[in-house]
C-alpha cells in the first residue's frame, strides 16, 4: 500500500560542513576532518566518513572526538560560507521543480510529481540533480526516490556517501521491513523498551500489531507508527518555512562565576540575535534565556512582552530580568544562551505621529545606520563600548 501517486525525492548532502571544508581546502582530503572548533568544551558539527570511521559523530563532545581521533583536523565551524553553498544547492534543486521544501541548510523534499515531460523520470532528475551538485559545486549528495516524505528520507541514508535508492511504488512496506526500528521517524530512546518487550527489533515486525492495539498502548504515537511502518506518509511539501525563532548561544572556554562578565556575554549575544532577526525581517514576542551550568544541568527562563521587538538593547535589558531567575552566579556556567520567540514579519506601520517618543525613533534610526555599517563591514564592526576589549 502506499500513501499516494506523487514522486518525491529527497536529497541530503553528504558530510555538508566537513565537505565544504575540504571544498575550500584540498589539502584536507583524505583526511578525517572534524568541525567543531578548537574549544574542548564545545561539541563536534560535523565529521568527514574518515573521521567517522573513529566513532567521531555530530553532537559528540570535542574532548571525546580528540581522544578517538587525535589525528584529526578540527576545524571552525563556518556557517557564513555554509549558508552560501548552501543557497547555491538550493537554486539548482529549484531548476527541476518549485516545490522545493528545504529543511536544514544541507537537505530538501522535492516534489517532482509531473515534471517528466520536462526532465524525465523521477530517478531521471534525482540523477542528474546529482551530477550538477557535483560537477558544479563540487559536493556529493545522496537521494532517496520514492512515493512519501517518509520513504525518500529514509532511502536517502542507505548508500550514503553519493548513493542514489529508489524504493518503488508499492514497495514501501518492503523496503522498510529489515529496516532497524529506531529507524522510524518518532522512535524515540522512551519507546524503545517497551517495543523491545513486544519483540519489535525491526519495522517489519512493527506491522504485526493491529491499528486498535498499537492506539491502547502507545496513543496517538501508536496511530503514527502503524502508518509509517507500512510506509504511508501523505503530507504534503510545505514550501513556505515559517521561522520560529531566532537565537546565538557561546559555549565558555572556562566556566564563569563573575556575574558581570555573564552579562557581558549576554549583552553580545543580544547584539549577535538583534543583528540576524532585523536582516531576516522579523521581530519576536517571547525573549528567552538558557543557562548551562558546569555540571551540563541547564534551565530556560522566558518572558513574553505585549510588543514584539527586534531591538537589541531591549533584548538585552529584558534577558537581564530573567538572569536572577537562574543560578547563574551561585553555580559556574559554561553556557548562555538568547532566543527570540513567536516570531512575526516586520511590517509594523512606521508613520510617525505627533507626539511619537523621539528617542524611541532616533533609536531606531541609529540601530538601522548600525545594520548598514556592520552589514558592510562585518559583524559588530559597531558595537556597545562595553564590548571593546580594553
Amino acid at each position: 500500500m502506499n500513501s499516494s501517486n506523487r514522486h518525491i525525492i529527497h536529497l541530503d548532502m553528504d558530510a555538508f560542513y566537513a565537505s565544504v571544508e575540504v571544498l575550500d581546502f584540498p589539502e584536507l582530503t583524505g583526511l578525517p576532518v572534524i568541525v567543531g572548533g578548537s574549544s574542548d568544551r564545545g561539541v563536534v558539527s560535523a565529521a568527514s566518513y574518515e573521521a567517522r570511521k573513529y566513532g567521531v559523530h555530530s553532537a559528540l563532545s570535542v574532548v571525546v572526538a580528540r581522544r578517538r581521533c587525535p589525528q584529526g583536523i578540527f576545524r571552525p565551524v563556518r556557517m557564513a560560507r555554509y549558508q552560501e553553498v548552501s543557497q547555491m544547492i538550493m537554486a539548482i534543486f529549484r531548476d527541476y521543480t518549485p516545490l522545493v521544501e528545504q529543511i536544514s541548510v544541507d537537505e530538501a523534499f522535492l516534489d517532482v510529481t509531473g515534471c517528466a515531460r520536462l526532465f524525465g523520470s523521477p530517478v531521471d532528475i534525482a540523477d542528474t540533480i546529482r551530477k550538477r551538485v557535483k560537477n558544479e559545486i563540487g559536493l556529493t549528495v545522496s537521494a532517496g526516490v520514492a512515493c512519501s516524505r517518509l520513504v525518500a528520507k529514509i532511502a536517502s541514508d542507505q548508500n550514503k556517501p553519493d548513493g542514489l535508492t529508489v524504493v518503488p511504488q508499492g514497495k514501501e512496506a518492503d523496503f522498510l521491513a529489515p529496516l532497524p526500528i529506531k529507524r522510524l521517524w518518532g522512535i524515540g530512546k522512551k519507546t524503545i523498551p517497551t517495543l523491545t518487550l513486544l519483540c519489535v527489533h525491526t519495522i517489519g515486525d512493527l506491522t504485526r500489531f493491529s491499528l486498535d492495539f498499537l492506539e491502547k498502548k502507545f496513543g496517538k504515537q501508536g496511530r503514527h507508527m502503524y502508518f509509517c511502518a507500512r510506509g504511508i506518509d501523505r503530507r504534503d511539501i510545505e514550501v513556505i518555512q515559517r521561522t520560529k525563532s531566532i537565537g546565538n548561544e557561546e559555549t565558555f572556554s572556562s566556566d564563569l562565576t563573575d556575574l558581570d562578565t555573564i552579562k557581558k556575554k549576554l549583552l553580545y549575544l543580544a547584539m549577535k540575535v538583534g543583528e540576524r532577526i532585523r536582516r531576516h525581517g522579523y521581530m519576536g514576542y517571547t525573549i528567552s534565556l538558557k543557562v548551562k551550568y558546569y555540571d551540563f544541568t541547564a534551565v530556560s527562563r522566558a518572558i513574553t512582552l505585549s510588543e514584539p521587538t527586534n531591538d537589541s538593547r531591549k533584548l538585552y535589558t529584558t534577558a537581564l530580568t530573567l538572569l536572577p531567575k537562574t543560578k547563574a552566579g551561585v553555580k559556574a556556567v559554561r553556557l548562555v544562551g538568547l532566543t527570540v520567540g513567536k516570531i512575526v514579519p516586520n511590517s509594523q506601520p512606521t508613520q510617525l505621529g505627533l507626539f511619537d517618543n523621539s528617542e524611541k525613533n532616533n533609536r531606531r534610526e541609529l540601530t538601522r545606520a548600525m545594520d548598514t555599517i556592520n552589514e558592510r563591514y562585518g559583524s559588530l564592526t559597531i558595537k556597545p563600548a562595553r564590548l571593546c576589549d580594553k
